[in-house]
């Protein structure tokens, strides 16, 4: 023999078994990954509803409530997933409207990842 050694029967399927070690580690982490996104999509979507429910309040007569501009404005999936909720802070030449969401949770066993907050300010017309 040159060089190669042999393998002996007790060594096959030796990977195998050490990728089935490595699998719930590579589980972990995509969802992990997957959980960032849906964090920053919450984010994006707390700070679509807040634009959309103070720029409806600055109108003198808006032809919709400003909270319900805000949640029309972001994804159902969202607002039925967490919950989202607006405040709001009139002024005489600006009013700010901030959104509320809760951030869904797809990682078991963890069911608060907190809250998304964001803030808009828009001028009375």
């Amino acid at each position: 023999m040159t060089g190669k050694k042999r393998r002996s029967a007790r060594d096959r399927g030796q990977v195998a078994f050490e990728y089935m070690g490595f699998v719930p580690l590579l589980l972990l982490v995509g969802l992990c990954a997957i959980q960032l996104g849906i964090a920053a999509y919450a984010v994006n979507q707390a700070g679509t509803g807040a634009r959309a429910a103070a720029r409806t309040a600055s109108h003198e007569f808006p032809e919709t409530a400003p909270r319900v501009a805000g949640h029309r404005a972001m994804s159902d999936w969202i607002t039925t997933k967490g919950e989202a909720y607006f405040t709001d802070s009139p002024g005489l030449k600006t009013v700010t409207y901030t959104a509320h969401v809760k951030i869904p949770s797809i990682i078991p066993w963890v069911h608060d990842f907190g809250t998304a907050t964001r803030s808009s300010t828009m001028p009375r017309e």
